[in-house]
Parts: C-alpha cells; sequence; structure tokens
C-alpha cells in the first residue's frame, strides 16, 4: 500500500502487516527485516519499510496506573490523546508532550520526543521507568535502567531500530488545572529572543514562534511564549467551572491538497507580518486551556494538506549553546536569502542531557517547514551541512533528506557507536527502516 510519514514525503509503495496479538507480532517481525509505525506522525520515512512495516495501532490497551507515583502501564500504541482524556480529569498531565497529541507512546520513546520544558525536565525518556522490547527471535525482553539497561538506554532515542516496543511504562505529572498561565513577550530579533530564552530558564515551559524571512535588524523577529500550570486559585472565574476542560471535536479541516502556490514568500512573508504585529502589541499574560498552548495544531484536521501534493519537508536542529547565536543567524541570513520562508518556524531551548543516541544537547533548537519542491530540499541540505559545521544535530524524527555523510560530520563517534551496537546485537539485520538505509545506520 502507498504509506507516508506526516509530512506526506516521499511516499512509498510498502508491505504493511497489523498483528493483533503478541503471537502475530511475533511472525511479524521474524518474517524479514521491518520497522514498527504506530500513528504515522514522523514527518519523514523512519516509521516506512518498504518490505515489512508493522502497524502497532492494535495493541491500545492501558494496562495499570499507580496514583501514589503517577507511573503508567501501557502499550505502545496508545495514543498520547488518549491518555490526557483518561487522566487530566483526575489531575494528570504527560510530564514531557510533543507538538501533537496524536502520537503512540512507542513512537514518543522511539523518538524521545522533547517538549517546551527540556530545559528544565528533559527529554520523554527522563520519565519513563521501563519498557518491554520485542527482539530479533521474536521473544519480549523487559528493559530498564538497572535491567538490561544498554537495551533500554539504545531504544530511547534509538528511532524504533533496537526492536518493536510493545509496552512502556512512564509517569505523568501532578496537575491543579488544565489551564496554563501563558505570557507572551516580543523580541525584535534573535538576539533579543535568546537573551529572553536566558533570563526565563525558571519558567517551566518557554518557546517561540520566529520569523524566519525577516532581515537586517529585525532578523529573528519573536514571539517569546512562557507557560506555567495554572493552579485553581489563581484562574479567572470564568475558569473555575471547568478546571480540566476538555477539547471539542476538530471542526476544521482540509480536505484535499491544496494548490502549491498558496504556500509561497509572500504569503508566508504577510502571515508573518501580521502574527508578529498581533503578538507584538503589548506584553500580556492570559490563561489558555493545556490544547491549545501545547497542540495549536490539532485543532485543525489533515493540516498538513495545505503544502500541496508534493508534501512538506520539516528540518529541526539544535545548535550548542555556545555558538547557537552565530549558528542560527547564518542559517536565518541562509533561510531568508533563499525566499523559501518557512510557515512555522519555532525556537526552543533545550537543557543537558546526557543519552546515546537521542536528539537533545544543551543549546537551541530551531524547527522548519517548507513545501517540497527542488529548491526546498537544497536548502534543507544546505541547513543539515550548516548543523554539521556547527557541530549540531538533526532530528530523525523530522528528516526525510539528511544525507548519510552530514549525519556522520554531525557526531561521527555517536553515529558510528549506534552503527556497531546494531551490528553487534545483530538487530541490523532484523530491523531496518527507509530512513536507517538512507543514512546508511
Amino acid at each position: 500500500m502507498k504509506l507516508s510519514g506526516w509530512g506526506n514525503h516521499p511516499v512509498e509503495d510498502c508491505n504493511v502487516q497489523k498483528p493483533r496479538d503478541k503471537a502475530a507480532l511475533k511472525d511479524a517481525v521474524i518474517a524479514s527485516s521491518a520497522i514498527a509505525r504506530g500513528n504515522g506522525r514522523a514527518y519523514g520515512d523512519s516509521a516506512l519499510s518498504r518490505t515489512n512495516t508493522i502497524d502497532m495501532r492494535s495493541f491500545n490497551h492501558m494496562l495499570g496506573f499507580d496514583p501514589e507515583t503517577g507511573q503508567l502501564i501501557a502499550e505502545a500504541g496508545v495514543l498520547l490523546s488518549d491518555v490526557i482524556s483518561a487522566f487530566l480529569p483526575q489531575g494528570w498531565f504527560p510530564a514531557v508532550t510533543p507538538g501533537t497529541r496524536f502520537v503512540t507512546l512507542g513512537g514518543m520513546v522511539a523518538a524521545d520526543v522533547h517538549g517546551k520544558n527540556h530545559h528544565i525536565d528533559g527529554s520523554f525518556g527522563s520519565f519513563v521507568d521501563w519498557l518491554d522490547v520485542v527482539g530479533t527471535d521474536g521473544e519480549v525482553t523487559r528493559c530498564s535502567r538497572t535491567e538490561n539497561s544498554e537495551l533500554f538506554e539504545w531504544t530511547i532515542g534509538g528511532m524504533g531500530l533496537t526492536g518493536v516496543i510493545i509496552r512502556v511504562a512512564c509517569r505523568l505529572r501532578p496537575v491543579e488545572t488544565g489551564w496554563i498561565r501563558q505570557t507572551t513577550h516580543a523580541a525584535p530579533n534573535l538576539d533579543a529572543a535568546i537573551d529572553l530564552f536566558e533570563e526565563a530558564l525558571d519558567a517551566t515551559y518557554s518557546v517561540a514562534w520566529i520569523d524566519c524571512l525577516s532581515k537586517g535588524e529585525n532578523m529573528g523577529r519573536s514571539l517569546v511564549m512562557l507557560g506555567e500550570h495554572a493552579s485553581h486559585s489563581e484562574i479567572p472565574e470564568k475558569c473555575r467551572a471547568t478546571p480540566y476542560p476538555t477539547v471539542a471535536k476538530q471542526k476544521l479541516n482540509v480536505p484535499f491538497n491544496l494548490p502549491g502556490f498558496c504556500l509561497n514568500r509572500y504569503s508566508v512573508r504577510a502571515f508573518n507580518a501580521l502574527y508578529y504585529w498581533n503578538g507584538s502589541r503589548s506584553d500580556r499574560t492570559s490563561y489558555v486551556n493545556w490544547n491549545s498552548y501545547f497542540y495549536p495544531l490539532d485543532s485543525i484536521q489533515n493540516w498538513n494538506r495545505i503544502y500541496g501534493r508534493k508534501g512538506l519537508a520539516q528540518f529541526q536542529c539544535v545548535i550548542p549553546l555556545d555558538q547557537a547565536r552565530t549558528g542560527l543567524n547564518d542559517m536565518l541570513t541562509e533561510i531568508s536569502e533563499a525566499g523559501q520562508g518557512s510557515f512555522l518556524a519555532v525556537l526552543k531551548r533545550f537543557g543537558v542531557q546526557e543519552s546515546r543516541f537521542s536528539f537533545p544537547m544543551e543549546g537551541y533548537t530551531l524547527a522548519l517547514d517548507f513545501p517540497v519542491s527542488e529548491k526546498s530540499i537544497a536548502l534543507v541540505s544546505k541547513l543539515g551541512q550548516m548543523t554539521a559545521d556547527y557541530a549540531g544535530r538533526v532530528y530523525l524524527a523530522k528528516d526525510s533528506c539528511l544525507a548519510a555523510q552530514d549525519l556522520k560530520d554531525m557526531d561521527e563517534v555517536r553515529v558510528a557507536n549506534f552503527s556497531a551496537m546494531r551490528e553487534r546485537t545483530g538487530v541490523n539485520k532484523q530491523f531496518s527502516s527507509m530512513q536507517s538505509e538512507r543514512l546508511m545506520l
């Protein structure tokens, strides 16, 4: 069947299996070289295998919850949206969440997703207690920080290339309400935005929308949004009747791929100017519901179709802290001069993280997306090379066109260690994706 990631690029003919129990999953794993796939929200080809893509969405049961510790035990195909629906009314929320709630727990582990609180709490893997992983022989191995620890550490952020994650034990965080106290600050350029991030390192959540087409002294002008879980006593009176607001069913929908000319440098530039003007009128604090703060795009069904039938190429890098200002300014200059404006451009601050193969490192991460074209693919390739020049990293969950040599240049030892582990344990013969083949992992 035709299959793609969320970016609709590339689209490939894939053999898909949909096991519904552990015995069928074992048969699927040992049949041929395989990769697990959750809800298809990785943007590129990291969950695609032409020969054996294993759809894990039937493994979607929650198995246990400890209200003393907040530990949830669930199958890997459980959606984050279902976790929130079940536990937010009880006063629990994901400790770390990506920018969409329509991801599976297994996918969150495989990508070791990060959120707007990485500078304080780290990535999702910091809140994973143990995993059950199906190996090359189809058997299940439990791993944790103290049991089969090497498998555990490589699986978190390992992009599904160590085995098929079948169960996850992770911790939620207690919250008094589902409201977020959001404070917005306008930054006239990138340096000012980074200054705001550095001044707000004690804020639980921080993220910036960034104008990647602005030039000169306005290069990288941004709206920096800080957030805190609001207590019941502080939320406005009108919010107290619904301390844990629910999310209405998605009403907005992009029913078909829009024409390619809809997103271009002129429409993006106009949108950016209007969005910055509206957000910069004054620094202000407001109370927004959890869905609006963490998942603004989830309210639009099939929003990826606005990029047209060719799809979109996502690019997300992290540049080390000591080189972030220079590196990101150079990247924004490259983007502005290329005229390939990103409709969605997001900047976040990462904290320190020690891990085997996860994406984050202390520094600043910039996420961009471009309608697929020869020019945009060339630009993404150039940005990958620049990331390597600044000793940064690229987020594999969003990658669809990185070159193997650029990945190697970013962190040769780390990549070599990952490849050596796969060969030593034999998982390279049983678990592979189109991405791992492209990147020679």
